[in-house]
This record gives structure tokens, C-alpha cells and sequence, in this order.
């Protein structure tokens, strides 16, 4: 189970640049696996502090998806910063607020997470924000082969 939160602070989302594989260099939630013996409330705020450095308040539980391609489970919490004082983890290379116009949505690492800010964006000007429930399908990347031109 993989456990995070979206972290808002004055209508800006806190958001990590992942310095570790998978998808290393790219933008995500505070989140990682959740440990043996933690509840998902703890499993979510020691995420928070280990990527961020965020101290957070849960309010409650907002997507929850099926990765069956990877035999996961993702649990996305909504969160509220408790102040300003937060700065990269060890496995964050930096963490950043953003307004919803600067979401780097091309640069997020994950499906699940896309999703996950697409519909709290779409949920938050009403303020209900409901349990979302569903799965996310494997992502088959492509590659372009590139292969050189030979010249007689």
C-alpha cells in the first residue's frame, strides 16, 4: 500500500521533484509505502516529513486507486500544511507550492497522481471533495528507435 497526501497551503499544493528511481527528476505528492504496524494516518504524515519535511494535518481521505499492473494500491489523503517550513527530504531533490496554473502536469511521475490533482482541482471550487475510487491502467511507454543513416 502507498500511502500520501496533497498538501495545501493558502490554495497552493505542496509537490516533491523525485531525486530517486522511479521516474527520478519528475514531480509528485509526498508519499511512499506505507510500513508495517502504521496506521494510515501515520504511514501519511511520516511521508510527508520524509519527502518534504512537511508537518501536516489530515482531513481526510480522498482517492484511493488499484494498481494492479504493480500489485498496488495507492491511498491519496487530502492534507493542510501546518506552516511554511518544509524543504527537500532525502529522496526529494525539491519541493515547490504551486498554483493550479503551475502544475507541471508533463512532468508529474505518476498516473495516479495526475488523476489525483485533476480531480481535486475540478472538486475544490464547490469544496466537496467526495471519495474518488478506481484503477489505473498500466502505462505502455513507447520509444522511438533511432537508428543511423548509413551513406555509400
Amino acid at each position: 500500500m502507498v500511502v500520501g497526501c496533497i498538501p495545501e497551503w493558502e490554495e497552493r499544493l505542496l509537490l516533491c521533484r523525485r531525486a530517486i528511481e522511479p521516474r527520478s527528476g519528475l514531480w509528485t505528492i509526498p508519499a511512499g509505502f506505507l510500513e508495517n504496524g502504521e496506521t494510515l494516518i501515520e504511514g501519511t504524515k511520516r511521508e510527508a516529513f520524509e519527502e518534504a519535511r512537511a508537518r501536516v494535518e489530515i482531513l481526510g481521505l480522498y482517492a484511493l486507486f488499484d494498481l494492479t499492473h504493480v500489485h498496488q494500491v495507492y491511498l491519496i489523503f487530502r492534507a493542510r500544511l501546518l506552516d511554511d517550513n518544509y524543504m527537500a527530504g532525502e529522496e526529494t531533490a525539491e519541493v515547490k507550492l504551486f498554483g493550479e496554473k503551475e502544475i507541471p502536469w508533463d512532468d508529474i511521475a505518476f498516473p495516479s497522481i495526475k488523476k489525483a490533482l485533476r480531480l481535486y482541482f475540478k472538486d475544490r471550487p464547490t469544496g466537496v471533495f467526495p471519495l474518488h475510487m478506481g484503477t489505473i491502467p498500466q502505462v505502455v511507454r513507447t520509444f522511438r528507435l533511432c537508428t543511423p543513416t548509413t551513406r555509400y
